[in-house]
């Protein structure tokens, strides 16, 4: 039997034996054939999938801009030391919750403690010095009223002397002992003018209270004591404790960071979009986020909170320089902050740092490119840890001023007085204005010369009203034990009531200021 060359060829073989190897040969068209229905296959299956995915881009895919560039962030806030010192006690670790207020790192307190009785020691000075500068006015001003007295007698008997000297029963020498007596009175009177305007010049227009040297020691106290406060660090917020870098021994200065705390109740991502994707992003639009520590198990549902205004080139630490010659066009990406629901993070907690795939459905219309729906609502933009310290030190410092503001019965009586004479008291005038210290001081010279009959003006300030008893309420006493500085790191409301007097207070205080 012949064969043709499109048949398969066969050698001679034995009788019922097997073909020798290689004796088959699969003719070149049948190859050709088979491989161009292989590939119609493949280009089958190509184009079903191409056809597929742009359906499914076409309903789905384009109205949503994904990127794994996406990151969970928090607010991460940190615990630096506020006053120097040197550690003594670290109260909380890595890992650990605490609250707000806790104590976290305790400092050495000594020093500050000497610095706030140097302090206190000092107001107390500065009140007591500028109380007896009230008293030395007092004393000018009678010795003033003392000395236009001696003056009047001397003009008036001159007035007389003058009167009867035509008849000779005066002499000359009488005349003349006179007239340098009050030329010697109008002396004196004018030295204790000028005495008592520099009085006026340190002390007038102010109380003991409000003078400003007692006022710049009031502050000294107040900074000495938030100094002394402050040497326990608390957290100013509710949160895990991370970064921890206090250690015993180590000398702080104020603003070394301590440590970190994260609250890990209200987080967000931060996802990195190119440029060429943000047309159609709106702060309010929707997003899917997938953390990779959960997996596909569990999706985020966030909100588009608002669009950060400059890419991540703008902020860095060395911004690119493009109008050098050699510019290369780079893509830009710019974050995009992202809402994460509190509830969902309570049921699934993560952690700042986290990479996300993050998805942002664009379909909906969202807010204006220009707003931002971020809000510093919650508890760690806000701390209320310090808001005891300067009401204590404020209340500390008056109670040093009250315990060093001795006034006696008899001087309640005599500013009494004096405040009668200073309100019946006539300003001299000029026209229709009143005269300055300088024309009032040379119109009685004036008069004096011209022995004109008149009450000398004398100003004397009014009674201050914190010369009394005090109203105010008294601080307690602070330090470790002491007895004297008030509560440990200004804490603690104070021991007296509103309207306690001085000598209540006094007692209440164990005799403190005395």
């Amino acid at each position: 039997m012949t064969t043709t060359t499109a048949d398969i060829s066969q050698s001679p073989q034995s009788p019922g034996g097997p073909p020798p190897a290689g004796s088959f040969r699969i003719h070149p068209k049948a190859i050709r054939a088979r491989r161009n229905r292989r590939l119609l296959v493949v280009a089958l299956l190509v184009l079903v999938a191409t056809v597929g995915y742009l359906i499914y881009w076409y309903t789905h895919d384009r109205f949503w801009v994904r990127t794994d560039n996406a990151y969970v962030t928090g607010n991460l806030v940190p615990v630096a030391a506020q006053a120097s010192g040197i550690i003594t006690q670290v109260l909380a670790e890595e890992t650990q919750f605490v609250n707000r207020g806790d104590l976290l790192v305790r400092l050495d307190e000594h020093q500050a403690y000497a610095a706030l009785g140097r302090a206190r020691g000092r107001l107390g000075e500065e009140v007591r010095r500028i109380a007896a500068l009230f008293i030395n006015r007092k004393q000018l001003a009678e010795k003033l009223r003392s000395r236009t007295a001696r003056l009047e007698l001397a003009e008036h008997d001159m007035d007389r002397y003058q009167r009867a000297s035509p008849s000779g029963a005066i002499s000359k020498q009488i005349l003349q002992n006179t007239a340098d007596k009050i030329a010697s009175l109008e002396a004196e009177v004018r030295e204790t003018q000028a005495e008592l305007d520099s009085l006026d010049a340190q002390i007038g227009g102010t109380t003991v209270m409000a003078h400003p040297s007692v006022d710049l020691a009031k502050h000294q106290l107040i900074e000495a004591h938030l100094e002394y406060a402050r040497q326990q660090i608390r957290a100013p917020i509710s949160g895990y404790v991370a970064k921890r870098k206090a250690q015993v021994g180590d000398r702080v200065q104020p603003g070394a960071s301590l440590m970190t705390i994260v609250p890990l109740d209200h987080l967000w991502v931060e996802a990195n979009l190119r440029e060429t994707e943000l047309q159609h992003v709106r702060p309010g639009q929707p997003a899917l986020v997938s953390v990779s520590l959960y997996g596909s198990k569990q999706t985020f549902h966030g909100t588009v909170e608002g669009l950060v205004p400059g890419s991540g080139s703008a902020f860095a630490l060395l911004p690119p320089d493009n109008s050098t010659g050699n510019f290369i066009h780079i893509v830009e990406r710019v974050p995009v902050r992202i809402a994460l629901p509190a509830d969902e993070l309570r049921e699934h907690p993560i952690r700042p740092g986290l990479s996300t795939m993050t998805s942002i459905n664009i379909t909906e219309s969202g807010q204006s490119v220009w707003t931002s729906l971020a809000t510093p609502s919650t508890a760690e933009y806000e701390t209320d840890v310090y808001a005891d310290e300067l009401p204590t030190a404020e209340s500390m410092a008056k109670e040093v001023m009250a315990s060093n503001l001795v006034v006696t019965d008899a001087d309640a009586a005599d500013d009494a007085s004096l405040e009668e004479l200073e309100m019946n008291r006539i300003v001299p005038t000029q026209g229709d204005r009143p005269v300055s210290p300088r024309e009032r001081n040379s119109l009685e010279s004036d008069r004096l010369r011209s022995h004109r009959e008149s009450q000398p003006s004398s100003f004397v300030p009014r009674r201050s009203p914190d010369m009394g008893a005090a109203t105010f309420p008294l601080t307690p006493s602070i330090g470790p034990g002491s007895g004297s500085l008030g509560p440990e790191a200004g804490r603690g409301g104070s021991r007296t009531r509103p309207g306690m007097g001085m000598e209540e207070g006094r007692r209440a205080f164990g005799g403190v200021g005395r």
